[in-house]
């Protein structure tokens, strides 16, 4: 053996290997545990996040050396939102847009582009060790999936679980979708406040623009400034012409905003959308989804918002009706997380799930602990979630993932509103009313972009067209809505006898309520039961300061770069040990440099083990057993091991890994190489001592294989042991 373990020499030799043997095949007879990886972005590579996914390679591992059926079934997502705006990316620099093409050749090409850069992150994942059955993948765009995914929507729609209706999304015009509130990003932001006369009143506003839209003033109930007038309406001048208001009283005012009164446009301000809900307001839509304004605008039609907003401030001003303007108002605004503009808020029919009866259920079960979370503190945070979680709007306006299987009879609905490239490949907008009068339907339906129904739209749902005039919707599902039914669309059939609820589940504690609550609530739907009876929260990986890893602070740490440097193993142990569950995790270069050090001692405790045994003839070392006569120190050793060997399977079986580590690292470091090989080197007569260290050793580099699975096989190898894997059983005395 050398003296010093190069990781380099064994990592990709020892995987090969655990491969080639099925060391990570089910085994039939054997009692199963089943863990399902949370899927990575089809076209992702690996980052610090992912390195997390160590706590359930531990725990598979650990699993299948009790002698149980562990299988671990990876896949991918197709993550639609975030690979559409990648692929966009990619159309950008070669001088195109996802407009040139029709929606069947943009997908086709977003597919084509997925497959050519997947597949990456499988091999990165090989190289932290990861024992999963590789050969198990699921996609979330398999035909497996899209069946149930179909299935699911069509059962939940007959039951009254569906329905569709208007909904105010925040609108990205730039990508051309609407955003999820995890998609969104806050962002601090001076902007000019004005002050505008609307009758009698003064109010103030960051968007004049919208005006055309209001439908309604309001005040606080409370504020006695206003209420002789709550109820009354008023005639407010304007850019065109006069206009009446009714005045409402709402508690979402704020009296201390401005002053106290505000103007109310249900269908741009997410606020003023369930103002105008509980008063019955009209919705005017005054933005389109190309970022214009509509004709309601008047001679403003057709302006961009930024550019309307100044002409309209500028116009008011010259008739008398901008009061002030402060230069200096600081609020927070929502800009897409992607490409950094300003999202608008804008009404869209959208599809709905229903889940005040749905989530009753995920209720009971959370409370009943049918699915325990690691830190059980995560339970309350998931019952205050479903507490307060609404309908689930559940379709996105993208190409790329699973179509909404609805379609429209054209002669039924005349007023469907289509994008679709003509023959001569220009973008034609219009009402299929309008549009067939010079255009054919296969024109439209070969070129068709995006089709926007109104929201009495007659439809019909099924997977192919009902016939000739049809058009489909174009909506996708929100990736939640796909990879929420995971669990069922993993497991072949007949493993739901046996694999079903399955065993154990990782996350990260931001996901919790919008993928966790989902799969439990459809597993109850679908299958009465639970998809997994316990769900850890990965630690949060952070820098060496604390803060979180992110591109945009420019402190993100590439794990590959840290196995080149010091293993994988050393990787793997330093985010686990003294990480509990839920916590943060700090990676830094000393920290895993320090485990590389760790997994050196290992290995170095073994090379001298074996040198000793040499010097000290091999054949003449005795077996260990129970009779063996040995000394005190030699008892005292043995009885330690096992108490070692508890502490670590119960905390194993607790899931307190990061104790489990710890116990780990004090016993092999502390306990055996700095005492007990020690005292053994002094012996006059060493060979009873090491057959005893011998045994130690052997069972330590046992209990540590599932957290440095590559030099515990190293050394067991080295060792002799060469008649099976490391990880043919737990050590039990």
């Amino acid at each position: 053996m050398d003296k010093a373990y190069n990781h380099k020499d064994y990592e990709e030799k020892i995987y090969k290997q655990w491969e080639t043997s099925g060391a990570f095949k089910e085994v039939a007879g054997k009692k199963p545990y089943t863990v399902l990886m949370p899927p990575p972005n089809a076209n992702a590579s690996l980052h610090a996040g992912h390195a997390m996914y160590t706590v359930d390679d531990i725990l598979v591992r650990y699993k299948r050396m009790l002698g149980m059926s562990a299988l671990w079934i990876p896949g991918m997502d197709h993550a639609g939102f975030e690979t559409q705006y990648v692929y966009e990316k990619h159309l950008a620099k070669e001088g195109k847009s996802r407009m040139d093409f029709d929606r069947k050749t943009l997908y086709t090409n977003i597919f084509k582009f997925v497959q050519d850069n997947s597949g990456q992150i499988y091999k990165q994942f090989k190289r932290l060790g990861f024992c999963a059955d590789w050969d198990r993948s699921v996609f979330t765009l398999d035909p497996q999936v899209t069946k149930q995914v179909y299935e699911t929507f069509t059962k939940m729609h007959t039951e009254g679980f569906v329905y569709r209706d208007s909904y105010i999304v925040n609108y990205c015009t730039h990508c051309g979708t609407s955003l999820a509130e995890l998609e969104v990003k806050h962002v601090e932001r001076v902007d000019p406040l004005y002050y505008i006369k609307y009758g009698p009143f003064i109010l103030a506003t960051v968007r004049p623009e919208t005006k055309f839209g209001d439908t309604a003033i309001a005040v606080h109930p409370a504020d006695k400034r206003y209420k002789d007038w709550i109820g009354k309406e008023v005639e407010v001048e304007g850019l065109n012409g006069k206009f009446k208001l009714k005045v409402i009283a709402d508690n979402a005012v704020d009296p201390d905003f401005g002053t106290g009164v505000v103007k109310v446009t249900p269908g741009h301000d997410p606020n003023d959308f369930e103002m105008g809900k509980r008063h019955n307001l009209e919705i005017k839509q005054i933005i389109d989804f190309n970022g214009k304004l509509t004709p309601i605008a008047g001679p403003y039609a057709g302006m961009k918002v930024k550019a309307a907003r100044e002409k309209v401030a500028h116009d008011l001003q010259q008739i008398g009706l901008m009061e002030k303007i402060d230069t200096n108002y600081t609020h927070s605004i929502i800009t897409c997380y992607k490409c950094g503009r300003d999202l608008e808020p804008l009404t869209v029919p959208n599809w709905f799930i229903k889940v005040s009866d749905l989530k009753k259920k995920v209720i009971q079960v959370v409370e009943d602990e049918q699915v325990k979370f690691h830190p059980k503190r995560f339970k309350k945070h998931m019952l205050s979630w479903l507490e307060i979680m609404h309908d689930w709007p559940i379709s996105r306006q993208i190409v790329w993932g699973i179509r909404i299987p609805v379609w429209y009879n054209i002669d039924q609905n005349p007023n469907l509103v289509v994008i679709f490239l003509d023959k001569n490949k220009k973008i034609v907008t219009g009402e299929t009313k309008d549009l067939l009068e010079k255009h054919s339907l296969s024109e439209i339906k070969a070129g068709l972009q995006k089709l926007i129904a109104p929201k009495e739209s007659v439809y019909e749902i099924s997977s192919d067209s009902p016939g000739e005039k049809y058009l489909p919707e174009t909506d996708t599902f929100d990736t939640w809505f796909s990879s929420g039914q995971w669990p069922l669309v993993t497991l072949k059939d007949k493993e739901f006898e046996t694999r079903f609820p399955t065993d154990f589940i990782g996350t990260l504690s931001d996901i919790l309520k919008f993928w966790i609550s989902r799969m439990i609530m459809f597993s109850l739907y679908l299958k009465n039961e639970v998809p997994y009876k316990d769900v850890y929260l990965w630690a949060t990986v952070a820098d060496k300061e604390g803060k979180k890893m992110s591109k945009s602070k420019g402190n993100v740490i590439n794990p590959l770069e840290l196995v080149d440097k010091y293993g994988a193993d050393a990787l793997r142990f330093s985010l686990i040990y003294g990480t509990p569950a839920g916590s943060k995790v700090i990676l830094s270069d000393e920290k895993v440099k320090g485990m590389r050090n760790f997994s050196n001692k290992v290995w170095n405790m073994g090379r001298f083990l074996k040198m000793l045994i040499e010097e000290q003839g091999e054949t003449l070392i005795p077996e260990f057993s129970a009779s063996l006569e040995t000394s005190e120190t030699d008892k005292k050793m043995v009885s330690r091991l096992a108490e070692i060997i508890q502490i670590v399977t119960q905390t194993l079986e607790n899931f307190k890994l990061s104790l489990a580590a710890e116990t780990l690292y004090d016993f092999i470091w502390h306990e055996i190489a700095d005492v007990y090989i020690e005292e053994v080197k002094q012996r006059q007569d060493k060979k009873t001592g090491l057959a005893v260290l011998k045994h130690i050793y052997l069972q330590s580099l046992k209990l540590l294989h599932p957290f440095m699975p590559f030099v515990t096989e190293a050394v067991w190898s080295e060792l002799g042991q060469k008649d099976q894997l490391i990880a043919s059983h737990w050590p039990t005395k």
